[in-house]
């Protein structure tokens, strides 16, 4: 499918800081970009196994509720000492209101009842981006860093106050949203993403 200057897309999160990040990520691009709380969709259950599955799920179910192209984000903290959690329940473990100062107090706890002193961590983001005949593109980007405790930072999301990645001193949550859009995760299947685009959307070679 070709992309034009303009062209509406949904993006299919009901997440605030996701939809906010993924728009000044799809900025170049001119898109006409709408976000599933604004169009009032339901959130569809993720009962995926990986974070591509969810995100195709959630995009595949924006696509067919809209007839629009749909872009879903899935991503979340890998933390090595944890066996990967709380990996795709990243989201879960802040609970129905999105609770992540909790989300990362139980990330805390759970590594001190570990008695673990590796703190390494990734955050991994997969990108889908689904058609309404039901064609579904997936794009994928992670870094790797580590857990600093107590959280710093008001910018960002999620778990961003305590995530400090490799060759970095400040969490995501201190850097500014345009360091971070450098070098993120989701800046990473973003570029992926916009290789795709550049490739559909005239002009942008």
């Amino acid at each position: 499918m070709m992309f034009a200057r303009g062209a509406k897309i949904v993006v299919a999160s009901h997440n605030p800081g996701k939809v906010r990040e993924i728009l000044d990520l799809l900025a170049p691009f001119g898109f006409a970009v709408k976000g599933a709380a604004e169009l009032g969709l339901a959130e569809p259950e993720e009962t995926g196994s990986t974070f591509a599955e969810n995100a195709a799920l959630k995009a595949r179910a924006a696509a067919e509720a809209t007839g629009l192209p749909a872009l879903a984000d899935d991503s979340g903290l890998v933390v090595v000492a944890l066996n990967g959690a709380p990996g795709i329940y990243s989201a879960r473990w802040a609970g129905p209101d999105k609770n992540f100062a909790a989300a990362i107090g139980r990330v805390e706890r759970e590594l001190k009842n570990a008695q673990a002193e590796d703190h390494s961590a990734k955050f991994v983001c997969a990108l889908a981006l689904a058609m309404p005949d039901g064609d579904v593109q997936t794009f994928e980007g992670e870094i790797k860093g580590r857990l600093r405790f107590p959280p710093l930072g008001t910018r960002g999301f999620g778990y961003d106050p305590v995530f400090v990645a490799d060759g970095m001193s400040e969490t995501f949550g201190e850097l500014e949203p345009s360091r971070k859009h450098a070098i993120s995760h989701r800046a990473k299947a973003f570029a992926k993403l916009e290789r795709y685009f550049s490739a559909s959307v005239p002009g942008e070679e």
